[in-house]
């Protein structure tokens, strides 16, 4: 791992990216459209602030779903299927992207959330309320634990919106109970990644622990409020978590490569 020089002020700002980043990810996902840029910006080299942005997303992650578990909207019960299809996937992912390069699907994923975008928009029911599921739930976990989880591991932007969405169509929850289970999914592929990063040596302690700490603050206001507000809190903030990602990834994989 390169040395990197991280001062007080910087850590000091990370703090606060990790605080806003948990609050927005707590309640609608997408905190690494503001972490991971932060963390770029404060010197880290790519693999380095990809794997310290998985430490402090996990604590991120695990505080939003344990507040959620505990306001009853996730069980850990029902999700344990979930998380082992998840943890096979990302463990999938992770290893295989040790030795390919995952810029090729880089172009693909605007296309796909945007699928997501416009049909959340245009569904104005969608997440109200709890509906018939369309699938069993284990035939679920299954199909999307090992795809999404795979995708967390090799490459990631988008799994919580990928996730929730999943949750509402598939699944019938509301929108509330879906960002609750998807929490608890996001967390087992961060740590997955977390692990994979971890024996690779691309993990910045200080800086990890510091916007954690953030993270973990922000996780908790974000959830409440999410938990508190229901559906019509959550909807508008994930439909600009979804435009955002979209736009950053459109930037990314269309223009700054122009």
């Amino acid at each position: 791992m390169e040395a990197v020089n991280i001062t007080s002020e910087i850590l000091f700002m990370l703090f606060w990216v990790g605080f806003v980043s948990g609050l927005i990810d707590s309640i609608a996902g997408g905190g690494g459209l503001i972490a991971l840029p932060a963390l770029l910006f404060a010197g880290l080299p790519p693999q380095t602030a990809l794997g310290t942005n998985k430490l402090q997303g996990s604590f991120g992650t695990l505080t939003a779903a344990w507040n959620y578990m505990q306001k009853g909207d996730a069980t850990l019960q029902k999700a344990l299927p979930g998380i082992v299809s998840t943890l096979i996937g990302a463990t999938a992912g992770t290893w295989l992207v040790q030795s390919l390069d995952p810029t090729f699907i880089k172009p693909l994923i605007p296309f796909l959330l945007s699928a997501v975008f416009i049909y959340t928009l245009f569904s104005g029911q969608l997440g109200k309320e709890d509906r018939t599921p369309r699938m069993g739930r284990n035939i679920f976990y299954l199909l999307f634990g090992l795809t999404l989880g795979f995708y967390d591991g090799f490459f990631g932007p988008g799994t919580g919106s990928f996730w929730t969405v999943a949750f509402m169509i598939f699944a019938g929850f509301n929108m509330t109970k879906a960002t609750g289970f998807t929490k608890i999914m996001n967390f087992t592929s961060n740590i997955v990644a977390l692990f994979w990063f971890t024996l690779g040596g691309n993990v910045v302690y200080s800086v990890g622990f510091t916007m954690a700490a953030g993270q973990v603050i922000g996780a908790r206001i974000g959830s409440n409020l999410a938990i508190r507000r229901g559906v019509g809190f959550i909807r508008p903030v994930f439909l600009m978590v979804v435009l955002f990602t979209i736009i950053r990834l459109v930037y990314i994989s269309y223009i700054s490569s122009a």
